[in-house]
């Protein structure tokens, strides 16, 4: 396929970075903190890629506010203090971006990641550089709203039609869609394929690596 694409935006946990098991183990922890029974591990996956605050709320219907700061406060303990021994990439990811890059791209993200973790992650990889614009759950609204998307292409002044987001999860496609943006689902993450066809990908990844090729590079 012929790029017809300025700017790709790229979710982070399952798209770019293989964190989902981590996310697990920090979720399930902070249910023991809190004497709550154990989360299933396939009930936490569900909800990655949410923002922390929407996803508590899905895994813990009912729960007050204070609940779900509580809960917050103890997954983010576990999450940081644990993160940087935990970060590992997708293979090829890091090839991928330098190829986009070469070719002229803007690049994005567009994550359920707070901005302090976030930015702890690029600081700690050195991949602050690759790109042009980023934004966060808890600065605008949690996928699936478009916001987070058309914030991204408002600052980098990018019509949607020349726009493609990148992710694992209905969530990301979702808001995708909803910014009038094209998107390319990942099937390696959260999500199986046929839940993310049902939101209208141009076409569904089994690796990273694949991507350049799609796009004629």
């Amino acid at each position: 396929m012929t790029a017809r694409f300025d700017l790709i935006v790229f979710d982070w946990d399952g798209t770019l970075m293989d964190s989902e098991s981590h996310i697990v183990a920090c979720m399930q922890q902070a249910c023991r903190d809190l004497g709550l029974e154990v989360l299933p591990a396939v009930q936490v996956r569900n909800v990655i890629g949410l923002g922390l605050t929407e996803a508590i709320q899905a895994l813990l219907p009912g729960a007050d506010g204070d609940r779900v700061r509580q809960f917050a406060d103890r997954y983010r303990h576990h999450f940081l203090s644990t993160a940087d021994e935990m970060a590992a990439f997708f293979p090829g990811a890091e090839k991928v971006l330098d190829r986009l890059e070469s070719a002229g791209y803007l690049l994005g993200v567009a994550t359920g990641k707070s901005r302090r973790g976030l930015d702890r992650v690029l600081a700690s990889t050195g991949w602050r550089h690759r790109f042009h614009a980023t934004r966060c759950a808890d600065e605008t609204f949690s996928k699936p709203h478009p916001e987070m998307l058309l914030q991204i292409m408002d600052v980098l002044g990018v019509k949607p039609g020349r726009t493609l987001m990148i992710g694992d999860t209905e969530y990301d496609l979702e808001m995708a869609s909803g910014a009038g943006a094209a998107s390319v689902g990942v099937s390696y993450g959260v999500h199986e394929s046929q839940r993310l066809m049902r939101h209208g990908p141009l076409t569904i990844l089994d690796d990273i690596a694949e991507l350049p090729g799609w796009l004629g590079l």
